[in-house]
């Protein structure tokens, strides 16, 4: 669509400039991104439904802003049925990412049906929320018992198990029918715990039609666990690294909506524009490393003050509580923050789906995910598409993505991590034009692999490839 000439953009904006009055709505953005910070739940019963979400149809809705099927590499995909299989539905990665797939698929036209296996019973905000917002783009939910979901699977013409712990989907409903499903199943793997290695999770693996893995690492991983450990052999096994949703692009790429968010996130953090803020983005939890974040956070004040540095004022921003959960874990951050006397130089944040503004407003993004690391790990290609550099630990998918020296700097996983971290936090606190450089070739490599439509075209080819197998099976 063209732009509208100056004068009528003026008018548009009461009669003021295009910039000012995108500024004026991310302000009003910015309320409720602020109150995410105390309650994710908050923020999703909050969010307004736009009239575009409730008027006329989703289908037509969603293709007529992707431009239709032709423009997209899933567009062979228009008018088949899908079934989407979550182990369950909540604001981590697994879930999030296999909605934004739905979407994908729902704006070539595409027939998608949502099933969550193990849905908490009574009302959970989040659930329903993200329930509301899958209806508004036209994916159809269903329970994930009863005969409406056997006969969608069995008619359907792909089925996408997300995660590893969904395999117990399949004899708990389908039972007798399995051996016809089979065949069309694309199991999607996001897992690197030792853990989901069970025999009840994925003894169906060898006969399904292929498996999706987030990282290469990750595919031998399991290529190696599942013989040695399970006796079993892997599917034909897809890595297929992700890419940064548009809507992130948008606002990353946006030079007004990234100075707005830095502001008013700073602003509502209590800390100057000169402060440096170091942020560790994940859910809270002992695999994660908050605990180690902290303790290197610590020993890097303590550089900083027995080397006589000057550099500014260095902060750690944890994104990924649960303020009202209260567990073990959490309290020990408190306490251990409590104990060393840095709570002015610390801020936890509730867990939340608008991680940009954080983002937006920190420096350095800390990936410290511990054992085997992360899967992939997608906040760091979130982080290096708005240009920052990250810490992570030399494990995982995190390898496939920061290249150590130029786009970031990588330390052991462990406790023997923590001074290294520490260490490379001085490092880039004291070298404004290391960071600046770092952040600079991290959104470079974004750009050239990890879009959107990489991910997209990754992921094409895999179902183009199931979709032909599952076609020469006998059952199905």
């Amino acid at each position: 669509m063209a732009k509208p000439p100056p004068s009528a953009a003026a008018s548009a904006a009461g009669g003021r400039g295009p910039a000012h009055h995108r500024t004026r709505l991310l302000l009003l953005l910015l309320v409720a991104v602020a109150a995410s910070a105390f309650t994710a739940g908050y923020l999703l019963r909050g969010a307004p439904v736009g009239p575009c979400d409730t008027r006329g149809d989703p289908v037509d809705v969603a293709t007529a802003r992707a431009g239709g099927a032709a423009s997209s590499p899933l567009g062979f995909m228009k008018s088949k049925l899908v079934l989407l299989v979550s182990h369950e539905l909540s604001l981590s990665g697994g879930p999030l990412l296999l909605m934004e797939l739905a979407f994908l698929l729902r704006q070539v036209g595409c027939q998608v049906v949502w099933i969550t296996n193990q849905r908490p019973e009574g009302t959970n905000d989040v659930s329903y929320s993200l329930e509301h917002k899958m209806l508004n783009h036209g994916v159809q939910v269903l329970p994930a018992r009863g005969q409406e979901a056997i006969e969608t699977a069995l008619k359907a013409d792909l089925v996408i198990l997300n995660t590893a712990v969904a395999g117990k989907w399949l004899d708990a409903v389908l039972k007798d029918n399995v051996p016809q499903v089979l065949p069309k199943i694309l199991w999607w793997i996001h897992e690197m715990r030792g853990h989901y290695f069970k025999l009840e999770y994925v003894k169906h693996l060898p006969l399904v039609a292929g498996a999706m893995i987030d990282s290469h690492i990750t595919v031998e991983y399991w290529k190696t666990r599942t013989h040695d450990r399970l006796n079993i052999q892997m599917p034909q096994t897809y890595a297929v690294h992700l890419g940064n949703s548009k809507e992130l692009t948008e606002v990353a790429e946006d030079n007004v909506a990234r100075r707005v968010l830095r502001e008013h996130i700073r602003e509502f953090l209590g800390v100057r524009s000169e402060d440096l803020l170091f942020a560790i983005i994940n859910s809270v939890s002992r695999g994660k490393g908050q605990d180690l974040f902290l303790q290197a956070f610590h020993q890097s004040l303590q550089l900083i003050q027995h080397q006589k540095l000057k550099v500014p004022k260095v902060h750690a921003v944890v994104v990924g509580s649960d303020m009202s959960a209260q567990t073990k874990f959490e309290t020990q951050l408190r306490e251990f923050v409590a104990k060393n006397g840095i709570h002015d130089r610390v801020h936890f944040i509730n867990k939340t789906l608008a991680v940009a503004p954080y983002l937006a407003a920190i420096d350095v993004l800390v990936q410290n995910s511990q054992a085997r690391g992360e899967c992939f790990g997608r906040i760091t290609i979130e982080a290096m598409a708005f240009k920052l550099p990250v810490l992570g630990t030399a494990a995982g998918g995190t390898t496939e993505i920061v290249l150590d020296g130029s786009t970031g700097l990588l330390h052991p996983a462990g406790k023997e991590g923590v001074t290294p971290l520490a260490k490379n936090m001085v490092r880039l606190a004291s070298h404004v034009e290391q960071r600046v450089s770092m952040g600079n070739k991290g959104y470079a490599r974004v750009k050239e692999r990890f879009m959107e439509h990489h991910m997209a075209e990754r992921i094409a080819v895999v179902l183009k490839e199931v979709l032909h197998k599952s076609r020469q099976h006998p059952h199905s």
